[in-house]
């Protein structure tokens, strides 16, 4: 299928990713803060662990993952999305790879949720572990983001 777009939407297409998941890795960087504060919440004691509950860290950490989760998966999409309409291909590189690994592991991480509420270590472990490597990765995307749309920028 051959999709022709005018030149415009062209440039929106291209633009629309980037600032997206960069929002994301804030995004994602506050969702770290907020787990670090929930840790702390429940491994303190008497009137500090009182005045930290009342900060709500695990209910904003929560609401905080299912955006960052949803946000992911869309803007992996429209990342792909955008490239096949304006490349008519995709590119099977890293930058790809690394996206729908990313999606995979958010998605994995946030399905712990009902085990970690129970109160089960292995799934507050696995999902530190898996937003640890994911941050580390987000953090590669960007940089590799930002040489891709560099490229773009030289092409206008």
């Amino acid at each position: 299928m051959n999709l022709e777009n005018p030149a415009s939407l062209k440039i929106w297409l291209d633009f629309i990713h980037p600032p997206l998941m960069l929002a994301l890795l804030a995004t994602s960087i506050y969702a770290l803060y907020l787990g670090i504060k929930i840790r702390k919440t429940r491994n303190a004691e008497g009137e500090l662990k009182k005045e930290l509950i009342k900060g709500r860290f695990n209910v904003r950490h929560y609401q905080v993952g299912s955006l960052l989760l949803g946000l992911m998966v869309i803007g992996t999409l429209i990342g792909m999305g955008s490239t096949y309409i304006n490349e008519h291909k995709l590119f099977f590189g890293p930058h790809l790879l690394t996206g729908l690994s990313m999606t995979g592991m958010i998605a994995v991480s946030a399905s712990l949720s009902p085990w970690m509420q129970k109160g089960h270590d292995w799934a507050r472990n696995t999902h530190i572990v898996l937003n640890v490597a994911l941050l580390g990765l987000f953090t590669w995307q960007a940089v590799s983001g930002l040489e891709i749309l560099q490229r773009i920028i030289s092409k206008m």
